[in-house]
């Protein structure tokens, strides 16, 4: 199994939340090869200056190549909240799973609408590099729960 993390952001603070995303890397190895793919553009720097609809645009042309190879989902605040044997239901039985975390606005309707599935970690605002840790130890523990390995209990 292969699952990607797509996620609009800056590389940067890698000393703080690298070490964790690796640990959590590790941690999946014998179960699924799990990458995480940064994208932050000029063009979507340049939105982020101009307004909101610029900026989810931009995130949507950065982010829709990367659809299609798997089953999408999107985190989104306004998608369905779910427990973690939900995520591990997101991952069973799948060879490509693909996460896509938006950036500081979101992401656009279409997007949204036209993914597989849309989850919400919850109505908190969380920075992205900490929600990519969360989406982590999340795709650990769904493993955890599908292989019936002891973490999740």
């Amino acid at each position: 199994m292969k699952v990607n993390i797509y996620i609009v952001d800056k590389k940067g603070k890698k000393e703080l939340y690298e070490p964790l995303v690796e640990h959590y890397r590790k941690l999946c190895r014998p179960w699924a090869q799990v990458e995480v793919h940064e994208v932050f553009t000029k063009e979507i720097a340049r939105a982020q200056e101009q307004n909101p609809e610029a900026a989810q645009r931009s995130y949507t042309q950065a982010l829709e190549r990367y659809r299609g190879s798997g089953y999408d989902v999107v985190l989104d605040p306004e998608g369905k909240s779910i427990s973690s044997y939900d995520f591990a239901d997101l991952l069973k039985d799948r060879a490509v799973v693909n996460f896509f975390i938006g950036g500081a606005y979101g992401f656009e309707r279409p997007f949204v609408d036209t993914s597989n599935k849309s989850v919400s970690f919850g109505r908190i605002t969380l920075s992205h590099k900490l929600v990519k840790v969360v989406v982590m130890e999340q795709i650990f523990r769904g493993l955890s729960i599908l292989h019936n390995h002891p973490y999740h209990k």
